[in-house]
């Protein structure tokens, strides 16, 4: 025996609820089969526990049904206020969501999970309003009949005779945290009812004659038992797969979406039977070439069908073609379904002679597929009455007037036909492609069968004897006739069919083209604001509807931008405050909301959420205007903020790996800074201190010369701990982009003196020479900085060169540069640590003369500054010994003063 396995999706869908975090509220369901079994006495009483416990309670909703044992129970329990609503003249009681949100209790009790809240609530349905509070972290208790599970709809109908209009999807159900089972036997239930404990005496006598007998309560009790049985095997499943993680699938349930009123009936049996057999589930629509021409009313049932679909766990597939058993079989070949379910209306030849059914030429088509055939009593006759009336309003007097044209020039080339001795085949032919071209390029397939009568008719006035009369002597005409009208006829339909099929290929075309081009436009973005820019664009072009785009900034909805079809609109009606805060919702519950959904319905537009599982990076409007989405639209829609999310994610990704990089190459320089500080810093340091300490303790005992020497000593480190300051500031500076150049034209010369007059003071020990190639080179600068790096460069040269060496500083204009030269003759530095001479923190090997090594920041803060000043520096070997530095300057000019 083969083991049935859970569906993976619906498995990990189960896993991950039970990661989500802990701030997620939890749902506890009191179940139960019939009223009156105590669900909302159990649900109090639990309360009050909750309470005594010492946790948070209150209660949003409780219906007490005007039964004093409940009623009692409410004492003691803090009550929300509800809110009231006027309908219809009725002054209706409803939960108060905001009311919840703004209180915030730790638990809360909402009755009646399956109510349909009234006009003017945010939500169409109460159990909306509960995901909502389990959203914001409240834990909340309610209550469900079996009669109000989404699946179990048409059994309980089956055995009550009563359809339950309110009802929840089985999602709701199954991924409650705790489901508690109020069961009680029916024949206590129905003395509780007949002892007034239920329903007030008229009602009760109504509910014993009608939906409360021995034979109902008992299937609905059964039922209620196999539904939490189905559950706990869902839990079970879900415990094992954590377990071990070994599992497949081996059922892959279709169920064919249409607009037939049975169709909801269907789905439900396909949702039980995927359920049933823990396989995928899929629900196919298949667009024909008659799709456009389908009733307003029946587009509406085909979106509610939809829809409940979705609710379902289905996932929703279009395809397009003309022969619909073909296309569900060759969906089902390629997607490896195994179990077909369509309803009986489908399985029946209407009479005799009829055409092959759809469930005939399914089988046909796939052999070793299972078609489940189930009963479709609501589809009759009515609805087919609806479908053909979908061809009405087709007159149009351009297509009137092309109809009447072809005619009138076929009737031309006919009668010159005749002339000419051509036989009544050809002239027959000429008509044949009269109808052709009509059924071209008219709209609608109506005209080709007219022209089919019509040419019949023209042909017999105008070329069969006794000519201009309707009368036809040969007794072939009929004949004739009848062949000519047939094969117009099918000639006209045939080329209708391939006009419709290249229309449905083109538009398929253009929008698997609007797929590729999204693609393609997302990967080319820069940054999240062209990235939404762009989805926007082609969501505009694929719908042809004005797009509101939000995107979120800090967590919050940032400031929309509007993309209008006419590219000269200013239409803002979608930029209200209402508006908006629909979107506000749809970002903080990441869920579809506005026109044509359950929540806040009354708003022009439909919001999506752009996400990626639970992360939300933006919101999408679609203004719907007149016309709502079609299946295949609502999936390349949602296709397209997919592939956005994913860009818009990368992005986010890319972006904070950039970030992360920055911040570790500055997390290693300081790292390297404190480094090279607790390292170097020391020697100066302590110098400082020691001879200071000398000269405070000993300082009789020293000579004059002495004392001078030391004095020297603590100048000569001071002023290299205020240079390495100054070198520590301008680097500081520089990597957070707070330099700021003051940029003036100066005397290279003026410059060149200010540095000597601050470089180190072992520079007595060195020759330096000043050489210009002109009296007056003017170069622009910020003067403060380049004495800087004047002064770093002569530093570097005094530290590494032998006593008696000589430094050579040479400024020349070369072009429209001041070349500044700093060379010294001595003992040189190797090609590899002139590749690194500029880097940061780089000290080199060679050994300075002090034994003081050198942080490594003068020269590359020279490098930054001669940057910054849009010229260069480098290094090269003086010939013929020594090392000669050299940097640029734009050259200044001479400002005249008046």
């Amino acid at each position: 025996m083969t083991l049935q396995r859970q569906d993976p999706d619906k498995l990990l869908a189960a896993i991950a609820r039970e990661e989500q975090p802990q701030h997620k509220g939890h749902l506890k369901i009191f179940f139960g089969y019939a009223a009156g079994v105590g669900k909302t006495y159990a649900m109090l009483k639990a309360a009050h526990a909750a309470k005594k416990s010492g946790i948070d309670v209150a209660a949003g909703y409780v219906e007490p049904h005007a039964r004093p044992q409940t009623s009692t129970l409410l004492n003691g329990l803090e009550q929300l206020p509800c809110l009231r609503i006027q309908h219809n003249g009725i002054l209706l009681r409803e939960f108060d969501l905001d009311a919840a949100m703004k209180r915030k209790p730790q638990l809360i009790l909402v009755d009646e999970l399956a109510h349909t809240n009234a006009d003017g609530c945010r939500h169409a349905k109460r159990y909306q309003d509960v995901e909502e509070l389990l959203n914001a972290g409240i834990d909340v208790y309610s209550t469900v009949n079996v009669q109000h599970i989404e699946s179990l709809n048409d059994i309980v109908a089956s055995i009550t005779g009563v359809t339950v209009r309110e009802r929840i999807p089985d999602s709701v159900f199954d991924n409650a945290n705790q489901v508690k089972l109020i069961d009680i036997e029916p024949q206590e239930l129905l003395e509780r009812l007949s002892g007034g404990n239920v329903y007030q005496d008229g009602q009760a006598e109504r509910a014993a004659q009608n939906f409360f007998t021995v034979e109902n309560l008992t299937a609905l009790r059964e039922l209620a038992l196999r539904r939490c049985a189905d559950r706990m095997n869902l839990l079970t499943e879900s415990a094992r797969v954590q377990a071990n993680g070994d599992y497949r699938t081996d059922e892959h349930i279709l169920v064919c979406l249409s607009s037939a009123p049975s169709n909801a009936k269907i789905i439900r049996t396909a949702a039980r039977m995927a359920a049933a057999f823990k396989g995928a589930f899929t629900a196919l629509f298949v667009e024909t070439p008659n799709f456009s021409a389908m009733s307003d009313e029946n587009k509406k049932r085909l979106q509610t069908n939809t829809r409940l679909a979705q609710q379902l766990g289905a996932q929703i597939e279009t395809v397009f073609g003309d022969d619909v058993p073909l296309q569900i079989a060759e969906f089902a070949r390629l997607s490896g379904v195994s179990k077909v379910v369509i309803g009986r209306s489908t399985a029946t030849r209407r009479w005799f002679f009829a055409k092959p059914t759809l469930t005939e030429r399914l089988i046909a088509n796939t052999p070793s597929l299972d078609v489940h055939i189930i009963p479709d009593s609501e589809t009759g006759a009515d609805y087919r009455e609806r479908k053909a009336k979908r061809t009405k309003n087709v007159l149009s007097l351009g297509d009137i007037a092309k109809t009447i044209g072809v005619l009138f020039l076929a009737t031309l080339a006919g009668l010159l036909f005749y002339k000419l001795g051509f036989t009544e085949a050809n002239i027959i032919t000429v008509y044949i492609l009269g109808v052709l071209i009509i059924s071209i390029i008219t709209t609608n397939r109506a005209y080709s069968l007219v022209a089919s009568v019509v040419s019949v008719m023209v042909f017999n006035f105008f070329f069969t004897t006794p000519r201009y009369t309707f009368q036809a002597y040969d007794s072939s005409y009929p004949v004739t006739f009848a062949v000519m009208f047939t094969a117009a006829f099918i000639m006209g339909s045939l080329a209708a069919k391939l006009k419709e099929h290249a229309k449905k290929s083109a538009q398929a075309a253009y929008r698997t083209k609007i797929l590729f081009d999204t693609n393609q436009l997302l990967q080319q973005a820069k940054d999240s604001a062209s990235i939404l820019s762009a989805t926007a664009e082609q969501l505009v072009k694929l719908l042809g509807k004005n797009i509101i785009a939000y995107p979120l900034e800090g967590g919050e909805l940032g400031k929309p931008h509007m993309f209008f079809v006419e590219k000269d609109s200013c239409d803002d009606s979608c930029m209200t405050e209402n508006e908006r805060a629909v979107a506000v919702w749809v970002s903080e519950n990441n869920k579809h909301a506005g026109a044509t959904t359950d929540t806040l319905s009354g708003a022009k537009c439909l919001y999506l959420a752009i996400r990626v599982n639970q992360s939300v990076y933006g919101v999408v409007g679609i203004e719907i205007g007149e016309r709502p989405l079609d299946v295949f639209e609502n999936s390349v829609v949602l296709s397209i903020l997919g592939e956005c999310a994913l860009a818009l994610e990368n992005e986010k990704n890319a972006r904070e790996k950039e970030e992360a990089a920055v911040a570790a190459k500055n997390e290693q320089l300081r790292a390297n800074l404190l480094r090279a500080i607790s390292h170097d810093l020391r020697t100066p340091l302590t110098s400082i201190s020691g001879n200071a300490s000398n000269l405070l303790s000993n300082g009789d005992c020293f000579d004059e010369d002495t004392k001078k020497h030391i004095y020297s000593d603590i100048y000569d480190d001071s002023m290299w701990l205020i240079n390495l300051v100054e070198n520590l500031l301008s680097v500081t500076r520089i990597e957070e982009g707070r330099m700021n150049l003051n940029l003036t034209s100066e005397l290279m010369d003026e410059v060149v003196a200010e540095a000597l007059c601050h470089v180190n003071r072992k520079c007595v020990q060195h020759t330096i020479i000043t050489k210009s190639a002109e009296d007056f080179i003017l170069a622009k600068m910020d003067a403060k900085l380049i004495v800087q790096v004047v002064i770093n460069i002569v530093d570097n040269a005094i530290k590494y060169t032998p006593a008696g060496s000589t430094i050579t500083i040479f400024t020349e204009k070369k072009e429209h540069q001041v070349l500044v030269s700093i060379a010294d003759d001595g003992p040189g530095i190797s090609n590899d640590v002139k590749k690194r001479v500029f880097d940061m923190f780089y000290s080199g090997n060679n050994r300075v003369a002090d034994s003081r090594r050198s942080l490594g920041l003068g020269l590359s803060l020279c490098k930054s500054i001669i940057q910054a000043h849009g010229g260069k520096i480098s290094v090269s070997d003086n010939v013929p010994q020594g090392t000669v530095f050299v940097f640029s300057l734009p050259i200044g000019e001479v400002t005249l003063h008046e």
